[in-house]
């Protein structure tokens, strides 16, 4: 999402760009070409461009944007000799934002991609000639769960969270095929492997301090960046939770959808107005165009080359806060002041806000409203020679879900931290020097997040998504 909306910006302030090499998983270019225009051109996110170029902007697609078929967990990305000898020679910047974002991701996928993944990506990197950095976009909650001040740091080679032992990142990709061959002589199922690795990287997130196998896996690959980079120039960004972007409802197109959002929606549509966390705790959100504006100001800022580590927290927490309190009152206004309308054609009329403050006050709720149910379907089915499995079932995963959900994103919902954004406040300082009218800006202060929650992103939300 982050690289679609970075190619908007590039194309819409500085067509004057020579090239674009667009990375895309794809077996073959025309496939690529196709994910390209299907997935990119034609989205929301290229409506102004649209709107301004008309039929110019096939032109300058066609000569600004080089899809590339690859794979970052391939040795040399996928990519064929020919334009890999060809992209060695004329690359100046790399941008690396791919990743598997899910909580609980399959570890071997995981650990594939957003490790080694990004170590392939190094050592491409090293063989362009032309090369000025490295830019790397990470995620702040590589930090795990800490409270306080978090720092614009980078990660040490081997480092644990829990005052472990030290992290073996060989040895866990070791572990990885040792599981996955002995799952392979025990003839599991597709199902039982993909469960078994998604349990393996939680255990190992949480052996090593983090809350789950994406921060985990994240972390790794900061840290082979660091470790192995000699002296290639590394920027490293750390966005942390980034939603639509900062305008109208016409241009925003929220494409990066989480469990915050489903949240939001399954209230306005009546079907739920119960969730777990603390009122107070931080919810460190940033708009993706903020964030696109901060890579493109590293880009300027860090052209010299030059050998060193920086990283900046691309964040609102010390400057201009939000909690989750906010965002529930909010998201109750706003379908207060404009319903959703059912399929039936009338409005939905939102209800009274429930928080939960533990996993033992979930399970209590459950078993109040939902075990019953359970209970009562289980019984008529069972009289009903089982004509009622499928509700049984669907009502059993959803409590099931629930849960699993709740406790992945417990340590946000519970979160204290503060990231500390003085190395970015420092490139928008240097930006604005440069720049005078903010159309790379990325300060959070500037965000009204009433305004930008209740005109903005719900909204969008319900526009482009539900």
């Amino acid at each position: 999402y982050i690289n679609v909306v970075l190619i908007e910006k590039i194309l819409r302030v500085q067509p004057n760009v020579k090239k674009l090499y667009l990375l895309i998983r794809a077996p073959d270019l025309d496939s690529a070409k196709e994910h390209f225009n299907n997935e990119v051109v034609k989205t929301d996110l290229f409506v102004v461009l649209r709107e301004k170029l008309g039929a110019n902007l096939h032109a300058l697609l066609e000569d600004k944007i080089f899809p590339v078929a690859g794979d970052i967990a391939c040795d040399s990305l996928g990519i064929n000799s020919d334009m890999k000898d060809e992209m060695c020679k004329e690359i100046d910047i790399i941008v690396n934002s791919a990743a598997t974002t899910s909580f609980d991701e399959r570890y071997d996928t995981a650990i594939r991609i957003n490790a080694f993944g990004t170590l392939n990506i190094l050592k491409f990197s090293k063989q362009c000639s032309k090369l000025k950095m490295l830019l790397h976009v990470s995620t702040a909650y590589v930090c795990g769960v800490k409270e306080g001040l978090i720092e614009e740091k980078p990660l040490h080679y081997g480092e644990t969270l829990n005052g472990g032992s030290h992290l073996d990142i060989d040895a866990e990709q070791k572990l990885v095929e040792e599981k996955l061959e002995d799952l392979k002589a025990r003839n599991a199922t597709e199902k039982e492997v993909t469960l078994a690795m998604r349990v393996l990287g939680i255990e190992r997130a949480k052996i090593h301090g983090w809350p789950n196998t994406y921060t985990f896996t994240k972390a790794m690959g900061e840290m082979l960046l660091g470790h192995l980079k000699e002296d290639l120039q590394l920027i490293i960004l750390r966005p942390t939770i980034y939603w639509s972007r900062v305008q109208t409802v016409e241009t925003t197109s929220c494409r990066n959808v989480g469990t915050t959002d489903t949240f939001i929606i399954g209230y306005g549509k009546g079907k739920q107005n119960v969730i777990m966390g603390d009122k107070e705790s931080i919810m460190d959100v940033i708009p993706a165009d903020m964030v696109v504006n901060s890579i493109i100001a590293a880009m300027v800022a860090h052209r010299h080359r030059s050998s060193h580590i920086t990283v900046y927290h691309i964040s609102s927490s010390r400057r201009n806060q939000l909690n989750i309190g906010d965002i529930i009152q909010f998201s109750v206004d706003h379908f207060k002041n404009n319903p959703w309308i059912s399929k039936r054609g009338k409005p939905v009329k939102v209800k009274k806000f429930h928080t939960l403050d533990s996993m033992a006050s979930l399970h209590k709720y459950i078993a109040i409203h939902y075990k019953p149910s359970l209970k009562i379907l289980k019984c008529a089915n069972l009289i009903l020679c089982q004509h009622l499995q499928a509700f049984c079932s669907n009502l059993e995963r959803r409590i099931n879900r629930a849960i699993r959900l709740a406790e992945l994103y417990k340590p946000y919902l519970f979160f204290k931290g503060v990231f500390n954004d003085t190395n970015a406040e420092m490139l928008l300082m240097v930006t604005r020097e440069s720049n005078a009218d903010d159309t790379f800006n990325f300060d959070p202060t500037i965000i009204q997040w009433e305004k930008y929650f209740k005109e903005i992103h719900i909204p969008g939300l319900v526009k482009y998504i539900f």
